[in-house]
């Protein structure tokens, strides 16, 4: 699904670890997810976040970064 840059959320990898880069600024690769819990839960199923950021991520940890984030935000 496709949608506007400044609805959905960008995921960086700092230090080897998933970050959520709330202003959208922070240098190198990222990869852009609706803010929704099953956009999130169909990316992981797919392995599409480490694709998109060319990169090896723990997929747990990834995972508990961006839902304490989708969390906060409801």
């Amino acid at each position: 699904m496709r949608d506007e840059k400044h609805r959905l959320i960008r995921i960086v990898v700092r230090d080897r670890s998933v970050a959520v880069d709330l202003q959208q600024i922070q240098p190198g690769r990222g990869a852009y997810l609706h803010p929704r819990p099953e956009c999130l839960e169909r990316a992981l199923k797919r392995r599409s976040l480490g694709r998109a950021l060319r990169s090896e991520i723990d997929g747990q940890q990834a995972a508990v970064t961006i839902r304490e984030f989708l969390g906060a935000l409801t």
